[in-house]
């Protein structure tokens, strides 16, 4: 058995004996699909307790150092925390009343104990996961992308790079991925519901999501909106009027560069002003 696995039913032998405690549900790699679980992964749980009584599985850490002890925890929100057991099992967990956890979306989640007479299907509990946007589609997701191009290259321009990279390296990349999964064969994945990003490498050949030239580091944001709009233009019907604009920030100086005369140059099928060529 995974270690993982093992420290859950432990955890589970414990809390049978305590008279507050309702419920043990794995979730994410501990969940129903606990044949993902390696050596990377973290152990990550919901204990559905009694009315009255989440504070006090919040508060204290007596419960979670029955298996083992625990080197490191803090609380991370009010009905959870994250530890570190001195084996270097890392855990992220949250505590509910039965009420609290059927008003919130459960996904892939699995049962590792329950008391007799606890409700049935709490791991089904709970409304399924609502997506980012009520605008799911194609044409969003598409001018999404292109527009934090637009907004990312305006902030490396204003020297703001951080924020720039934010805007080009992860908004726009977030909205390419909700694009494959509208429009490519890779859907069939296991898709965390939660998380977009997650095992998008296993899904999608660098062929298809060429993350290296799109999330290239912070002084490449440049080259990043250049390959995620090549890579949105050959896919998808971009604008013009955004895309000769992102394309005109693409070959911009920074306000600080020394400028000399503007020339028209090609970009491409489009012509664009290039200060100082």
């Amino acid at each position: 058995m995974h270690p993982m696995l093992r420290r859950l039913d432990d955890l589970a032998a414990h809390l049978a004996a305590r008279p507050d405690a309702v419920a043990l549900l794995g979730l994410g790699s501990a969940g129903a699909e606990h044949d993902r679980l390696d050596a990377h992964s973290d152990l990550d749980f919901f204990v559905v307790v009694a009315d009255g009584a989440v504070a006090g599985y919040v508060d204290s850490i007596d419960w979670l150092a029955a298996p083992c002890s625990v080197a490191y925890s803090f609380a991370n929100e009010r009905n959870g925390r994250k530890a570190l057991y001195a084996d270097g099992i890392f855990v992220e967990y949250a505590v509910f009343t039965v009420d609290e956890l059927a008003r919130l979306p459960v996904s892939g989640a699995r049962v590792v104990w329950q008391r007799p007479d606890a409700p049935a299907g709490l791991a089904e509990c709970g409304p399924p996961p609502r997506p980012a946007t009520p605008y799911d589609t194609v044409e969003f997701h598409l001018n999404e992308a292109l527009t934090n191009l637009y907004v990312g290259l305006h902030r490396e321009l204003r020297g703001e790079r951080l924020t720039a990279s934010r805007f080009i390296q992860s908004y726009a990349v977030d909205r390419v991925l909700a694009l494959l999964r509208l429009s490519s064969s890779g859907a069939a994945h296991r898709r965390d519901p939660f998380d977009p990003s997650r095992r998008v490498e296993q899904a999608y050949p660098p062929e298809v999501l060429p993350l290296a030239a799109m999330v290239p580091g912070y002084r490449a944001n440049r080259a990043a909106a250049r390959a995620t709009l090549t890579w949105l233009a050959e896919r998808f019907p971009v604008d013009p009027v955004i895309g000769d604009a992102i394309r005109r920030l693409l070959v911009a100086q920074h306000p600080s560069a020394p400028r000399g005369p503007s020339v028209v140059v090609g970009v491409g099928d489009q012509r664009a002003v290039r200060p100082g060529a």
